[in-house]
């Protein structure tokens, strides 16, 4: 693929080894993992321009290939929400808006996390997100099945946490509950409070 033509460049996250209860042998693998998806996204956004050009834009390998984008696409962009949220010591103040928008929205704070964590460990792989309806400012928790599947059109990341098995394996076996705890006790909470505010 022509340098000219890549649309996106992987995040460099090099500064969480070290930082996070998860070894850096979890995180640079899981690096690796996103990386992946950045490159497939370019390669196919580069595919399908040229099948585009070529006149086969009716072609059925034009077609599976533009089911594909949204697949490797949001496996890009989650992640990249995943590990922009990492790397936090401190609790989420009380005073900041966005636990007052959890309390809201959920009876209280406690209420939402116990909330998150039991879609956090249902058995199946895919992603809790923490969203927001824009049009009426409700949050939710939602599941969400491989990266395509769970979405509610329009809402917008707040807080993200991965539940596939590469997220946990290497450090917690299959202790998915022990991961999430370690997840809890590093999320930067400035950075996931931001997302709601922009």
């Amino acid at each position: 693929m022509d340098k000219n033509t890549v649309l996106y460049s992987a995040k460099d996250y090099s500064g969480l080894p070290g930082k996070t209860g998860f070894s850096d042998t979890l995180l640079n693998n899981h690096f690796k993992l996103y990386q992946g998806y950045v490159k497939n996204v370019n390669i196919l956004l580069e595919k399908l321009r040229g099948l585009s050009a070529a006149g086969k834009d009716r072609d059925p390998e034009y077609a599976e290939l533009k089911r594909r984008l949204g697949w490797e696409f949001n496996g890009m962009r989650l992640h990249e929400y995943y590990f922009d949220n990492l790397g936090g010591k401190t609790v989420l103040d009380a005073k900041d808006i966005l636990y007052k928008k959890i309390s809201e929205n959920f009876e209280n704070f406690d209420a939402w996390k116990q909330d998150f964590i039991s879609s956090g460990v249902m058995r199946g792989i895919g992603w809790v997100v923490l969203c927001l309806d824009p049009q009426n400012g409700r949050l939710m928790n939602l599941w969400i099945n491989e990266h395509d599947t769970g979405h509610i059109a329009g809402s917008k990341p707040v807080l993200v946490m991965d539940v596939f098995e590469h997220a946990y394996l290497t450090d917690f076996q299959i202790d998915r509950a022990g991961y999430i705890d370690v997840f809890f006790n590093n999320i930067n909470w400035p950075e996931v409070s931001k997302r709601l505010k922009t």
